[in-house]
């Protein structure tokens, strides 16, 4: 009786699970002008258009903003934004007429998960370092010659977090993480943490790091890609399957304690169509050409997605870099957002010296700065107490929940 009791407590809990995290499936229409004859900007546009729209079409919200001037309106503004998330994203119609081109999309709608109430941290821009995708099975890449696909992959997923403006990016996409790809990120400690993640967020000072393994690159039937005129016929009639994969999991690590703070495998399959020699790289133009390069350009939007979106809910943290009676010195300044009169609160970074290589345990002192000077790149303030009562000094934290 009592396993039938859990059984239909745990079917309760999976149909609210489930009930949260529904999604529907849009379509989305967008248009673009064709200038100087570049189809694939073009179509590049018009995808984000059609991706706009099918968002807008879930949930959008309308909010006006008017500017007066002794009592007369003189400027007008509407805003349209939707909290809509846009997943598994793909063309299913073109038209083409004259310049003008229209891209019909699919995909798959949900409330997008970000709204978790952030308190003020919200506003602040927290620094990213993007590292190197190294590959699992790198010899899965010698068709099409994608072997540059651990820095490329990477390097566009900088791109796009820079371009979506949340967070400060730095790129150390020449760095790896991992020794053991096949177990990543578990070491053998158990507990996930990683010095060299450690040593990277303290050397290029940011709050965490983003990572990952590109677990999958093969075809889906290798001997479809021979070079005999049979193999070449075959491919040109369609008669072989031509079809590629692509899975790699992305990893974000707390750069203070080293922990993973999130996980996900981002994994598409589509056609392969590129012709012999017409693709050279990752991110060539003829790889972006090929059905199976839009699908994995829409999964790298899907992933920087992912990462603005887990680290919105995160406080800001950013270390001491000096302390002198009264005044503190952090090593954030107004690119991260930060302005006069924000307050901090204050955290001693305390180590064990029976345990040398764990992560710092933070302790609330109960103190908060206040911000009086701001500089780009760090911020000076003032505590109540003397900074040798609190015992507070360089490398130790300040947080905004």
């Amino acid at each position: 009786m009592k396993r039938l009791l859990s059984l239909a407590v745990f079917g309760i809990l999976a149909l609210v699970l489930v009930s949260g995290a529904h999604a529907v499936v849009l379509e989305g229409v967008g248009h673009a002008n064709i200038h100087n004859g570049n189809l694939e900007a073009a179509r590049a546009e018009a995808r984000k258009a059609a991706i706009r729209d099918l968002s807008l079409q879930h949930e959008a919200r309308v909010s006006t903003h008017d500017t007066m001037k002794n009592g007369v309106i003189t400027e007008s503004r509407m805003d349209l934004a939707s909290s809509a998330r846009a997943r598994n994203v793909r063309i299913i119609d073109e038209y083409q007429s004259g310049n003008l081109l229209r891209v019909t999309v699919r995909g798959d709608i949900s409330e997008s998960r970000s709204q978790c109430g952030a308190g003020d941290a919200g506003r602040l821009k927290k620094r990213v370092a993007v590292t190197g995708f190294p590959m699992l099975y790198p010899d899965l890449a010698r068709v099409g010659r994608i072997d540059d696909a651990g820095e490329i992959l990477p390097q566009q997923l900088q791109q796009r977090l820079v371009a979506q403006g949340g967070l400060q990016v730095f790129g150390a996409t020449t760095s790896r993480m991992f020794t053991d790809l096949l177990n990543a990120p578990t070491v053998q400690q158990g507990d996930n943490r990683l010095s060299n993640v450690l040593e990277l967020a303290r050397e290029m000072g940011v709050q965490f790091v983003v990572t990952g393994v590109i677990r999958d690159l093969g075809v889906a039937d290798p001997s479809a890609w021979g070079t005999s005129v049979l193999d070449r016929m075959q491919r040109g009639i369609g008669v072989v399957d031509q079809r590629r994969r692509f899975a790699a999991d992305l990893i974000i690590f707390d750069g203070f304690s080293g922990a993973p703070v999130y996980r996900q495998r981002f994994a598409t399959a589509a056609q392969w169509d590129a012709g012999p020699g017409s693709s050279a790289g990752f991110g060539s133009a003829g790889f972006q050409k090929t059905a199976y390069g839009q699908a994995v350009n829409g999964l790298i939007g899907e992933m920087a997605a992912a990462v603005t979106e887990a680290l919105a809910c995160q406080p800001f943290i950013t270390r001491i870099a000096r302390v002198d009676g009264h005044g503190v010195t952090l090593e954030s300044g107004a690119t991260a957002g930060l302005r006069p009169g924000d307050e901090l609160k204050l955290y001693r970074s305390k180590r064990y010296l029976d345990a040398p290589e764990d992560s710092p345990e933070l302790h609330d002192t109960e103190v908060s700065v206040t911000l009086d000077s701001v500089q780009p790149h760090f911020s000076r303030g003032t505590m109540p107490q003397l900074g040798g009562i609190v015992n507070i000094q360089r490398d130790d934290i300040a947080i905004i929940w």
